[in-house]
């Protein structure tokens, strides 16, 4: 293959791949809690036979930042943010723990306390149950206290500490469901540390200004990668003219 049209055809490749990190942090720029995915172009040399004079460029993952959003307060008891850094841990869609920055959060049917998404919350001994309360408050430690119903507003009740952890970055991988998980597989130490605010939720961290500029810049990137293979086509045409015989 013509290494001009390979690294023009490479490029438009992983363009696509940086295009298709944007649009996913674009797609969850109102989601709470949500760390924008970032990603960066390296170059790799074209390996072959002849003198190595040509390079092509990758898109890989380059982590998520971890900068927090903006506080948004809601006035309602159950909506927490993590204050810093920290995570809230629930239970994945396979059971294994998990950790997110979504303190929307809110009591199911069945008692259970559940993120917006439906992930049970964990406390220090498993999933947090409500029984039917006349109000529910969390503390900055995450302690979750209930009013029985029938009782006065001084009479709370501890039902359990929300299990709030702060791994190094680098520890964790998110997964396609937002959520993140250690990539030694283990459940991350509670850190005393780390404290919510309540009735207030955190903001996705997604800049959407720069974010539809590198949009239009990646747009304008694989435009030009697919001219670079339509002049490649054009003079390999050409020069298959030439030593034609006359």
């Amino acid at each position: 293959m013509n290494k001009a049209l390979y690294v023009a055809m490479t490029g438009a490749k992983e363009i696509l791949n940086a295009q298709a990190v944007n649009n996913f942090n674009l797609a969850n720029v109102n989601t709470t809690g949500f760390k924008a995915e970032l990603s960066a172009f390296q170059s790799q040399a074209v390996e072959g036979s002849g003198y190595a004079s040509r390079v092509y460029a990758t898109a890989n993952s380059s982590g998520w930042n971890d900068a927090s959003g903006s506080m948004i307060t809601t006035g309602r008891p159950l909506d927490v943010a993590v204050q810093g850094r920290g995570f809230i841990a629930v239970q994945g869609p396979n059971g294994q723990e998990a950790y997110t920055r979504n303190g929307d959060l809110h009591v199911e049917a069945s008692g259970m306390l559940v993120t917006s998404t439906g992930q049970l919350v964990l406390g220090d001994s498993g999933p947090i149950s409500v029984p039917p309360s006349a109000s529910v408050k969390i503390g900055s430690d995450g302690t979750v206290s209930a009013v029985p119903l029938g009782q006065t507003p001084d009479t709370l009740v501890t039902l359990g500490r929300i299990k709030l952890v702060n791994p190094p970055p680098t520890s964790l991988v998110r997964g396609g469901d937002g959520l993140f998980v250690t990539n030694a597989g283990k459940p991350a130490p509670a850190d005393a540390t780390v404290r919510l605010a309540s009735g207030v939720l955190e903001s996705s961290n997604v800049d959407v200004a720069n974010a539809m500029v590198n949009m239009i810049d990646l747009a304008r990137s694989w435009d030009l990668q697919v001219k670079v293979m339509k002049s490649v086509k054009s003079n390999s045409s050409a020069a298959s003219q030439l030593l034609q015989p006359g």
